[in-house]
């Protein structure tokens, strides 16, 4: 059967009955999650995976952003275009993919900026992202003026593999044994970083972890990885609070 190859298990552990503390409005064309905590001004872009915005995992990561202090919004990047679901044909998966191009979302992301900052406040903004959406954050690092920080969370390193020179502090997660990013490609890019990046960078490879172990929500799914994924939360969370 197709789907027994599984390109990238996001969806693993899953609480589909989590409906998420925040709500959903419409932002000029966009859909968008937001969660606020009481006051403050600085805020996070959080970039969905291919499962799309609506996946609770991203939403339960949005929640702990703003129980942190920060306005959180998920916004819809594919505009509409229905997300990848795990019972669609894997055979089918690149045709689908290019129509959802993680390099071109400036659009969308200069309209929650302007969101963002007069509606709600905010004047320190930062990016995160899974997967497609942690390949995303690399090419928001590497070309948007208006955001302080990123944190890169074992995003696809083959969309951008050929460009490193960041403009802000960027935090990369991988896990050990992720089927979709092999290690050979982390080493690679920390070189290229090393050598072009002249701004704060930090990549952290998670040992024992799969791909998506970080929003993954049943953090007891397997009693062995809850540590690694509690300590990759609070890493993200601690890059935040350093940049933002």
């Amino acid at each position: 059967m197709a789907n027994e190859s599984r390109p990238c298990p996001c969806d693993i552990g899953d609480r589909f009955d989590y409906g998420g503390r925040g709500q959903e409005v419409q932002v000029e064309h966009i859909k968008v999650y937001v969660c606020k905590p009481a006051s403050t001004d600085k805020a996070v872009i959080v970039i969905h995976d291919i499962f799309g915005w609506q996946l609770p995992n991203t939403r339960y990561m949005a929640d702990m952003l703003a129980a942190n202090g920060y306005i959180a919004i998920c916004p819809d990047f594919f505009v509409g275009q229905e997300a990848w679901k795990p019972s669609n044909d894997w055979a089918t998966f690149n045709e689908w993919l290019k129509t959802r191009n993680a390099g071109k979302i400036d659009k969308e992301v200069d309209v929650i900026l302007k969101y963002l900052s007069e509606q709600c406040g905010a004047k320190k903004i930062g990016v995160i992202g899974f997967c497609w959406g942690g390949a995303a954050v690399q090419h928001l690092m590497l070309k948007n003026p208006h955001l302080k920080t990123g944190v890169s969370l074992y995003g696809v390193i083959r969309f951008f593999e050929d460009r490193s020179s960041l403009l802000h502090p960027t935090f990369f997660i991988f896990a050990e044994k992720d089927d979709h990013i092999p290690l050979e490609q982390v080493t690679l890019l920390e070189q290229k970083l090393k050598q072009n990046c002249k701004v704060d960078y930090k990549v952290k490879i998670y040992p024992g972890q799969t791909h998506g172990f970080v929003h993954r929500k049943r953090e007891d799914i397997n009693p062995q990885d809850k540590p690694y994924i509690e300590e990759g939360r609070k890493d993200m969370i601690n890059w935040l609070n350093k940049y933002l």
